[in-house]
């Protein structure tokens, strides 16, 4: 008897929901994310624990969907347990969370048993703050109380200026070559070299830092560090992929020193990271994600 379809699962949706936002770029305004200033870093409302790993770029990504700029959240069952429950209409924004697996493996021969291990990871609903409401006047009086204590709690965020100037010391650091006064911003694999446009160039420090972060991201991938395939032409699904991997590091790159940053709009772009994604599935999306935090931790870890 055929397994009856219950509808998309979570890997499945949120997949669809990544593809959902490239696919609206062309109706969206310029992707833009200055830094959150004093609210912080994605935290979880009740435990104040801030969002690792390649979580920070779904929630950046589902922000932008959803239209939050609070980056306060909680799951469905914290909230249940505080008396908040979602807004009527409101949607969540999966993270994903890493699970161990295990399994024994058996030698046919002399029966000896070896232990596999592995890492997948199970994509987690959770909901904005702002989609929260209290079951009545005295649970919405304690919601608002406790946003208004957490986001108290991180008013003492570094200056601006001194924030970008700390990221600028953090590309600076990275041992590929960078030379300047070009007219466009590349990686050459085969030199092994980033080209990039004199800072005066950019409309803003945070936009060539996001630059710069993303050709870094592209260098990580060279056989000599992260070995990605490199060698796609433009146009093709290959060059496709490793252009989001390098963005979606760049993001993560951008959170991390705690400057904003701005997504490629272009709709050409958009088009083929959401075909990709669409015809990989949520296995596809899961190695982009890895790939790009392994790119974010390689730029930024080597600079601390």
């Amino acid at each position: 008897m055929a397994k009856k379809y219950d509808g998309p699962s979570s890997e499945e949706t949120l997949c669809a929901e990544i593809v959902e936002l490239m696919e609206s770029a062309t109706d969206l305004p310029p992707w833009q994310r200055p830094w959150s200033g004093s609210k912080g870093p994605h935290r979880n409302l009740a435990t104040g624990a801030a969002y690792g790993g390649s979580n920070p770029i779904l929630l950046e990504l589902g922000s932008l969907l959803r239209g939050h700029t609070i980056p306060l959240w909680l799951g469905q069952g914290q909230a249940r347990q505080a008396g908040w429950i979602p807004k009527k209409g409101s949607k969540s924004v999966r993270i994903v969370r890493p699970q161990q697996n295990c399994y024994a493996e058996k030698d046919q021969e002399t029966g000896q048993e070896t232990m596999r291990q592995w890492v997948s990871y199970k994509p987690v609903p959770i909901f904005n703050v702002t989609d929260l409401s209290g079951k009545d006047e005295k649970s919405q009086e304690a919601l608002d109380e406790a946003i208004a204590k957490a986001l108290g709690q991180s008013e003492k965020t570094k200056p601006k200026s001194v924030r970008i100037d700390a990221a600028e010391s953090v590309l600076e650091s990275w041992p590929v070559e960078t030379v300047f006064g070009g007219a466009v911003a590349c990686y050459a694999p085969g030199a092994d070299r980033i080209s990039m446009p004199d800072p005066e160039a950019f409309r803003s420090r945070e936009t060539f830092i996001a630059t710069w972060a993303h050709e870094q991201a592209h260098s990580t991938g060279h056989e000599k560090r992260l070995n990605r395939p490199m060698a796609g032409r433009f146009g093709t699904p290959s060059y496709a992929r490793e252009e989001l991997v390098a963005e979606m590091a760049s993001v993560l790159i951008c959170y991390r020193l705690e400057v904003g940053y701005e997504l490629e709009s272009h709709a050409s772009y958009m088009t083929s990271w959401a075909k990709g994604l669409r015809e990989g599935g949520p296995k596809e999306l899961f190695k982009v994600l890895s790939e790009a935090r392994k790119a974010a931790d390689l730029i930024t870890v080597q600079g601390e």
